[in-house]
């Protein structure tokens, strides 16, 4: 998983006093909007990185002819409790095969990060309140599981022996 430090990133929002500027200029690494991205996309120069900020509440097949343009996409978590980004993550890496980045936003605490990772996202913008050091160790706590995800789709008792199917159902049963 990918921290990122706004400071240093080098993916830029566009916007000004009034709010995101409704066609931006193209430019290498910007992070648009939804409209903004619908309001430059017949134009946009094929190689140009751009990234597009998906609202939770927004169907990702929204998106899905445009993907392999974007370098990025940024999923939303408005609220902790509001996990609709996973599913979000899941189908882009999942059904539309997005080999990009996908960077969870907004209220990401370090408890969300090993399902986040399990669902597809690989950056993560923490709430400021957050330490990274604890959320490098949030990753860790977890030598397995059970349920299949993105990254190995089978669930454990379906794995090969090798790939650690049998030896993790042992090694849980002897807690």
């Amino acid at each position: 998983m990918k921290f990122i430090d706004i400071a240093h990133d080098p993916w830029h929002t566009v916007g000004g006093e009034d709010g995101p500027i409704p066609h931006p200029q193209p430019k290498d690494h910007l992070l648009l909007t939804l409209e903004q991205w619908h309001a430059v996309r017949e134009t946009w120069p094929a190689g140009l990185a751009v990234g597009v900020i998906l609202p939770n509440s927004v169907d990702v097949e929204t998106l899905a002819a445009d993907l392999p343009r974007l370098s990025l996409v940024a999923l939303q978590f408005p609220k902790w409790v509001d996990g609709r980004a996973y599913t979000q993550a899941r189908l882009l890496r999942v059904r539309y095969r997005f080999p990009g980045q996908i960077r969870a936003t907004g209220e990401a605490l370090v408890d969300m990060l090993p399902l986040m990772q399990r669902t597809g996202f690989d950056a993560v913008v923490l709430r400021r309140d957050q330490s990274r050091e604890a959320a490098e160790r949030a990753l860790g706590f977890f030598a397995g599981h059970y349920q299949g995800a993105v990254g190995e789709a089978r669930p454990v008792f379906a794995r090969p022996a090798a790939a650690g199917g049998t030896d993790f159902i042992n090694a849980g049963a002897a807690i």
